[in-house]
């Protein structure tokens, strides 16, 4: 399970300092090339409720190797793409891969280990393999752009794929026979809420291109306001709803997914102004920029073998905390480090700031997330959870640095306003935690849902 979240989380960094290389044999522009990212991070976090859901309807064994399978030859299609929109319809499909595959991968894990210290380090490992492969993504997608060109950042994966799926249908447990009167899949709800975030992105994202008609944009952002308040009576009203509105009843749960959302959009956001920084005003090349992010690589596994251990010992709460704090002093080491136009190195304390930011936080939140699952309800408080790391991630890329790199603010430092926009979001996810209840180690937390909410 944690080799395909390893590869997942790759395909969401490694194509940042490919970016450059596949706009120059695309000729197409850095506002455009943000798809490449934003695409597969949006498409795949506003399906990975659905993703979530239909593993514990079908089974998980059946819908982890559908999700893989697709995400593979997604990959291969990528690295194969003659023209650009081919290329962002491949990473669309990727995302649609990573939504079906994860939720059933991290459920599987969840429910493999009881609540507990063993669940803890099961997560610890988890988020550390996740947070290395976003990384060492950056690290590989510069050897492999500098030495074999950028359409083997994709291709790479595609045999570690077929691995995986071998892998999980020899050692993960049969899914039960499926059910003839099975419930029907909420797919209004499931259109509603992937449509939702789509457009919210679309709309931000173009909002910051000076040809962009105004009315686009805020047909975009009507669209994802009435997509979310539709999703909200569908799924009140569904009898299979794809996002039960008792899971929202479940104030543990979603403090923590709201505070991932906000902690994703600043790590995300740094990973963006890093390459930024290295390749665009330091004169990095591809293989030099991927080296130079092996400080965070290398303190981010220090950090995540530490992180289980004090999650026992402090709490979750203070761990996520700590790791809000530090990602919030990473990005005042950023905003500096601009405007004083220093070097490259200059960038390596707020790197080794953002390791422990995503260790401390990522661990203590995962945790907290998934307190209290059953067997019905793994699925969905994964997929819920990852959705807002994604989700978190793509749209704080797409307001930070969207708003911050706008042609319309150029005569403020893009890297000070985006700097700012994160540690905003960061600060709003603090005053969030602090009301976060710490989970009840014997899974007492799921009885804040009382059981007429059903």
């Amino acid at each position: 399970m944690s080799m395909l979240q390893f590869f997942i989380a790759v395909d969401v960094t490694v194509v940042n300092i490919a970016l450059p290389s596949i706009g120059a044999e695309f000729e197409t522009d850095g506002h455009t090339l943000t798809w490449v990212v934003v695409g597969y991070t949006v498409t795949g976090g506003g399906m990975l409720m659905l993703g979530g859901r239909l593993g514990d309807l079908l089974g998980r064994r059946r819908v982890l190797l559908l999700g893989t399978g697709l995400f593979g030859a997604a990959s291969l299609l990528a690295g194969l793409a003659p023209t650009f929109s081919l290329l962002v319809v491949a990473r669309l499909a990727q995302g649609a891969g990573e939504a079906i595959a994860l939720p059933a991968a991290m459920a599987v894990v969840v429910l493999t280990f009881p609540e507990g210290p063993r669940r803890t380090r099961a997560l610890g490992v988890w988020a550390a393999v996740a947070s290395c492969g976003l990384v060492l993504g950056f690290v590989l997608s510069g050897f492999l752009t500098a030495h074999l060109g950028w359409r083997w950042i994709f291709l790479v994966s595609v045999p570690f794929v077929l691995v995986v799926m071998v892998a999980a249908v020899l050692l993960v447990e049969r899914d039960r026979p499926l059910a003839e009167d099975a419930p029907p899949l909420d797919l209004p709800g499931a259109l509603l809420l992937t449509a939702c975030p789509l457009l919210l992105t679309f709309g931000v994202v173009e909002a910051g291109e000076p040809g962009t008609p105004a009315w686009v944009v805020v047909a975009a952002l009507a669209g994802a306001v009435a997509a979310g308040a539709g999703s909200v009576r569908v799924e009140a009203r569904a009898r299979n709803p794809l996002l039960p509105l008792r899971f929202l009843a479940h104030r543990t749960r979603v403090t923590a997914n709201v505070t991932t959302m906000l902690l994703s959009g600043g790590l995300s956001t740094s990973f963006l102004l890093f390459t930024f920084h290295l390749q665009d005003r330091s004169g990095v090349g591809p293989l030099g920029a991927g080296l130079l992010m092996l400080p965070l690589a290398v303190s981010l596994i220090a950090f995540s073998v530490l992180v289980p251990r004090l999650v026992g010992r402090w709490g979750a709460r203070v761990c996520v905390l700590a790791g809000l704090g530090s990602t919030a002093a990473a990005m005042g080491v950023i905003a500096l480090v601009s405007a004083v136009g220093a070097g490259a190195a200059a960038m390596v304390p707020a790197m080794l700031l953002i390791a422990a930011g995503m260790a401390f936080g990522l661990v203590g939140l995962q945790y907290v997330a998934v307190s209290g699952v059953t067997d019905d309800d793994a699925g969905i408080a994964s997929g819920v959870q990852r959705a807002a790391d994604q989700l978190g991630g793509a749209t704080g890329v797409a307001v930070c640095v969207g708003v911050g790199f706008a042609p319309a603010l150029h005569s403020f430092d893009p890297f000070l306003v985006a700097a700012l926009l994160a540690t905003a979001g960061l600060v709003a996810g603090g005053v969030v935690a602090l009301r976060m209840p710490e989970p009840d180690p014997a899974g007492a937390a799921s009885s804040e849902v009382p059981e007429q909410a059903g």
